[in-house]
């Protein structure tokens, strides 16, 4: 994962934003008035699915986190990222000739995990070993669809089934091993693959990219016991406390509902999804940590845990709920004390409930059975308040003041957290009640608790207090790279940083087709931004004293490694002639505004339908930036048929008949 990447990971462009603009809640997007031109309606528009933003007003541009902040502020790539970083907490590292062949490492993990799925969903289809697996699935009531989608497979009842079939492909057993796939024996003799005999389940990130397996155990043999599930080790590219199974799949749905819902297993979020409700995901069997709840809060603040009646007051659930508390985000909030002086006390930003299944069933099961139930079950889950109210009350002996006194303290931090004082005021009743004390008393108690945080804060300790659950919270997750993905863009740097000398004559092509010059506004991608922009700024005097490592080693050090990636990959295409270099460049250009504009299009048609479904009248507003942006694909569309192999034979076929 590049620096970038990770920055972007770590923080929600919603939340950058709206420290520089009001932003005001519209359908699935924010908008609030454009930071760059005056205007008095507002036409500045945030996406946070695509963690994008564009003005549709006067200034008709756009971008991401990076290039927002550079413009706001008026930096360059780098001064941008080193602000940027420190609000997301990435520390900044030179790069180092090793990442190069680090990033071709992961590249090759990534393959083999995914070679891996292929073939196992591959034998779960057709292996005739396999209708143990198919039997099962249908005994659970999923579909031949479901195991399509989130590619289902199963591992043989071999040793070496995988093994033969991946090293036959070209890989190395040593990286068999790194990926997590094949085990080597202790004694240093051979290896054989980790899973054998099981239903097998892509384990995917948010980007769907595989990077593990869950598997469940078919065959029951007492010669070989194991566990029912076990996962892949941790790995380069799998770390289970960083991972949300399915959340690749219930991205759209959550943010459509504002809502996550956190079940346990595989097949609880298989099955829900099968029946249309999508904004299920499960953990990993570990307890919720911070980078978790991080990847959940770019979608949603609103958090329902799904859990098994059975589990009710086990301290290991309880562990789960306290790392997820202090994992959700806050919000400090000026407070009158006694004595008329202000100080701050925590709220929380989230709302963190607790579904409780009935008679017995897994959410899988309920799901199956009636689907208007289980969405019934989510709908009335509790605030988490109510449900610890339920836990104290049964685990704590109320009739002795050692008892009530434990109570309290339990539930202090949990009351101090909630943002509504109503809310706020009614738990306390609710605690007083429990505990047969005098609600001023109890009032008292979550004040001064108040008190000592603040003091605590202005001391530098701001952590979230915990609710006294013994238990640990979870290790620190560590985010697995992301390779680099080589498309139109970097196709058109990689050639202008080979022959930089061509930028004044594509410059040229551009006005001559009616069209602006080459900006770095012409791609989406931040650090490709940057390159353009550095590549621009070289004289044209030197062009011909430089080669292109000369130019690369120029370049700021945290564009180095990508600028020599994107070379790599050009340097292996065809060489052409300067004509026609030219001309691919100037198509590839043209095509890339087309796809922007395209894009624009389709966001602008879905702010006319949340418009009018709001009944406001900016639709109109929308409707005519679609028809200024379609005018332009049109001209785009009219000038990349004129410089095709048919349009330049209709031209011609036109000429001719003109002077005939």
């Amino acid at each position: 994962m590049s620096v970038t990447d990770e920055i972007k990971s770590r923080l929600d462009i919603v939340d950058v934003i709206s420290t520089y603009v009001p932003l005001k809640k519209a359908g699935r997007n924010y908008k609030g008035l454009c930071p760059f031109h005056n205007e008095k309606t507002p036409s500045f528009i945030v996406f946070p699915d695509s963690q994008g933003w564009h003005c549709f007003g006067a200034c008709g541009i756009g971008g991401d986190i990076f290039s927002f902040v550079m413009k706001r502020e008026n930096l360059d790539f780098g001064e941008a990222m080193a602000l940027l970083a420190v609000k997301a907490g990435v520390e900044l590292q030179p790069r180092t000739p090793l990442s190069s062949e680090e990033e071709g490492r992961l590249d090759r993990l990534r393959a083999i995990v995914a070679d891996a799925a292929t073939y196992f969903h591959y034998l779960l289809n057709r292996a005739g070993e396999a209708a143990i697996a198919r039997e099962y699935l249908a005994k659970r009531g999923l579909t031949e669809a479901t195991w399509e989608t989130w590619q289902l497979g199963y591992s043989l009842d071999s040793w070496d089934a995988l093994r033969d079939r991946l090293v036959g492909k070209g890989y190395r057993l040593e990286e068999l091993v790194e990926a997590g796939v094949v085990i080597q024996r202790e004694d240093g003799s051979g290896y054989y693959d980790r899973f054998r005999g099981r239903l097998m389940i892509p384990i995917r990130d948010s980007q769907g990219h595989t990077i593990g397996f869950g598997a469940r155990i078919l065959r029951e043999d007492p010669a070989r016991p194991g566990p029912k599930y076990m996962n892949s080790p941790q790995t380069p590219l799998f770390d289970k406390s960083n991972v949300l199974y399915g959340l690749d799949m219930a991205r759209k749905a959550i943010r459509d509902e504002n809502l996550a819902v956190l079940v346990e297993g595989y097949m609880d979020v298989l099955m829900s999804h099968q029946v249309g409700v999508c904004n299920v995901v499960a953990g990993m069997g570990t307890a919720l940590g911070e980078s978790q709840m991080r990847q959940l809060k770019r979608y949603t603040s609103s958090i329902t845990l799904a859990l098994d009646p059975d589990a009710a007051g086990d301290h290991a659930t309880l562990r789960g709920l306290e790392a997820a508390r202090q994992s959700l985000e806050r919000e400090w909030e000026p407070v009158i004390g006694r004595t008329g002086l202000v100080r701050q006390e925590s709220r929380l930003k989230a709302q963190l409930r607790i579904a409780t299944l009935p008679d017995g069933l897994d959410p899988d099961e309920l799901a199956y059975q009636d689907v208007a139930r289980w969405r019934q079950v989510i709908a009335q889950a509790r605030p988490i308040v109510d449900y610890y109210l339920a836990i104290v009350g049964r685990e704590e002996d109320l009739t002795t003041a050692r008892g009530k006194a434990n109570a309290v303290e339990r539930m202090t931090p949990l009351i101090r957290e909630i943002a509504n004082p109503v809310e706020r005021d009614h738990y306390i009743q609710m605690l007083a009640r429990l505990i047969h004390a005098d609600e001023r008393l109890v009032a008292e108690q979550v004040s001064a608790a108040g008190r000592l945080e603040a003091r605590r804060a202005a001391a530098g300790f701001s952590e979230a207090p915990a609710v006294p659950v013994r238990g640990e919270a979870a290790p620190p997750p560590r985010d697995a790279p992301l390779r680099l993905v080589f498309g139109p863009e970097e196709h058109l740097l990689g050639c202008l940083w080979l022959r930089p000398d061509l930028l004044a004559a594509l410059d040229s092509d551009m006005i001559e087709q009616q069209a602006p010059p080459l900006s770095p506004d012409d791609l989406g991608g931040t650090e490709n931004r940057a390159i353009l922009a550095a590549l621009q700024a070289i004289s044209v005097s030197v062009f011909d004293e430089q080669t292109p490592d000369d130019r690369l080693n120029e370049m700021p050090a945290y564009l180095q490694e990508r600028g020599r990636a994107i070379l790599a990959v050009v340097q292996q295409k065809p060489s052409l002639t300067d004509e026609k270099l030219l001309k691919d460049l100037g198509n590839s250009l043209l095509r890339l505004r087309q796809r922007h504009l395209s894009e624009q299009i389709g966001q602008l048609e879905a702010l006319v339908r949340e418009s009018q479904e709001a009944g406001t009248e900016q639709w109109q507003q929308y409707k005519d930036t679609i028809s200024v942006y379609s005018a332009q694909a049109d001209h785009i569309q009219k000038v990349l048929h004129r410089r095709s192999t048919a349009g330049v034979l209709a031209q011609r076929k036109a000429t001719a008949a003109t002077k005939g």
